[in-house]
């Protein structure tokens, strides 16, 4: 496989660091090839701007039409091409973050906000005018794990733990993001009591990291019902009589 591991850490001596460099060491162990943006090395842009899409600053700018047409038309920024060419080669994503303030560093989300770009990574239509998102679009048969740290210990984390259950927590990313644009998510791989692992703990965790690379190609994506399956009416409200009397966001998969 492909993989392309985006990494957003400010620190290169880090348990993230350290993480990743085990995890690209057992990429090439696998026989994958792969690819790395680290975002802070890059100094990477997170701000969506005119710059992006050589548009006249004197003139208003509807982001998500600029997007398309400077997309459509070759005219996104050198920085931003780059990321999506490293994308389309990608057969998977690794996708590394220490979890902040319940979500992933801002220079990450910027990283979604620049290059998913609309007539990318939404805004598409098939022939009959059916709207293709979660679960289709131009980056479909894609697949995408993330590779979180948490400084919470495992017993705050889960359906009744103060910081709530992890699949909650990401799932705007998980559903939102990847399964949006049509990236099959996998189920997350994550390090929690960060800020308190000692020796052994790096080494259970790297274990871990290991095992879910080996699987990377094989292993079973979060099953998230498809938009256009059948499963939510014409004005996308989960049909009643599936998951009936329940409005937690776990309806959203399948059985």
């Amino acid at each position: 496989m492909n993989v392309l591991w985006i990494f957003a850490h400010p620190e290169g001596r880090s348990l993230n660091a350290a993480l990743r460099d085990e995890g690209l060491k057992a990429l090439d162990e696998f026989g994958h090839a792969h690819r790395m943006s680290d975002l802070y090395a890059m100094k990477w842009n997170p701000v969506v701007g005119y710059d992006d899409f050589a548009h006249d600053p004197g003139k208003r700018m509807l982001v998500a039409t600029a997007s398309q047409e400077a997309y459509e038309s070759g005219r996104l920024s050198a920085d931003v091409l780059a990321e999506q060419e490293k994308l389309a080669w990608a057969d998977a994503v690794v996708l590394q973050f220490p979890m902040w303030w319940y979500g992933m560093p801002a220079i990450l989300k910027g990283w979604f906000d620049r290059v998913l770009v609309k007539g990318l990574g939404y805004g598409i239509t098939a022939d009959d005018g059916t709207v293709l998102r979660y679960g289709d679009g131009k980056l479909t048969g894609k697949r995408a794990m993330v590779v979180t740290t948490i400084g919470a210990r495992e017993s705050g984390i889960g359906p009744r733990g103060i910081h709530g259950e992890l699949t909650d927590l990401l799932f705007p990313l998980h559903h939102g993001t990847f399964w949006y644009t049509g990236i099959e998510p996998l189920p997350p791989f994550a390090v929690l009591g960060a800020d308190r692992l000692d020796e052994a703990g790096f080494t259970a965790a790297v274990g871990g990291l290991r095992d879910r690379l080996r699987t990377l190609s094989t292993a079973e994506p979060i099953p998230f019902r498809h938009q256009n399956r059948g499963d939510y009416d014409e004005n996308l409200v989960l049909r009643r009589d599936l998951a009936p009397g329940r409005s937690d966001l776990a309806i959203h998969q399948r059985d």
